[in-house]
């Protein structure tokens, strides 16, 4: 096989992975081969299993964002973890990297989104415009560099291309590498990063921390090397 899966824990009921960037979640138009489908045949093969093997998804990353992700092995911890996720019993914190500074250091930002399927792009919509989903987060700016800024996001809501939106579209610093929402000076990896998740086991009740950090050999990461190798 070649794809080998960066797992970071296992057990009976929870697989939980580092998403590699630009790959997606679950089967899309695009007809690429999904984290989903390569997970599922890695661990048909690993663990000699006949038939299909269940594995659910919980929860979802963009296709060009990278980090920590979970699925579940068994249909009662999927029940359990995606109602986690739907009531916003997770903690989930990312970091990016924006051009500019935005202009208040930490604040909560409170939004509503609407999505143009024809585009795949989201944009912020009237409160009462039908479709429109209320998008909630808090934002830190922990550095600033060389007209970057390494913010760190906690997600209250999980709304498709959130992050992207409220940096790029509210703050008006948006991601670097994200020429969707307004970076059309640099080219490469979306520099969004999902690093942080933590809530109770399902089954067990057992607290459960994962933090991943990206990679800081990568650029932008590199502008902040130091500061992620040493404060996060």
């Amino acid at each position: 096989m070649d794809f080998e899966p960066s797992i970071i824990y296992e057990d009976n009921h929870l697989l939980v992975v580092i998403k590699p960037v630009n790959i997606s979640v679950q089967a899309d138009d695009s007809k690429d081969k999904d984290l989903l489908t390569y997970l599922k045949e890695y661990l048909k093969e690993r663990d000699n299993k006949p038939g299909n093997v269940f594995l659910g998804l919980v929860h979802r990353l963009d296709r060009p964002t990278g980090g920590v992700m979970i699925f579940a092995k068994t249909s009662k911890c999927a029940k359990r973890m995606s109602q986690k996720f739907k009531i916003h019993d997770v903690d989930k914190k990312y970091l990016c990297v924006v051009l500019g500074k935005p202009v208040i250091q930490s604040d909560e930002l409170v939004n509503y989104l609407k999505k143009d399927e024809k585009t795949n792009t989201v944009y912020l919509a009237p409160q009462y415009e039908e479709g429109a989903k209320q998008a909630v987060l808090d934002y830190n700016v922990l550095a600033s560099i060389n007209n970057l800024s390494l913010v760190e996001v906690t997600l209250k809501t999980g709304r498709s291309h959130q992050i992207r939106v409220q940096m790029s579209k509210v703050l008006k610093t948006p991601i670097y590498n994200d020429f969707k929402y307004g970076d059309k000076l640099h080219n490469g990896d979306l520099a969004l990063w999902a690093y942080y998740l933590k809530f109770n086991h399902p089954i067990t009740e057992k607290l459960m921390t994962f933090k991943v950090l990206p990679n800081t050999e990568n650029v932008p990461y590199n502008e902040f090397a130091t500061y992620i190798g040493t404060k996060i």
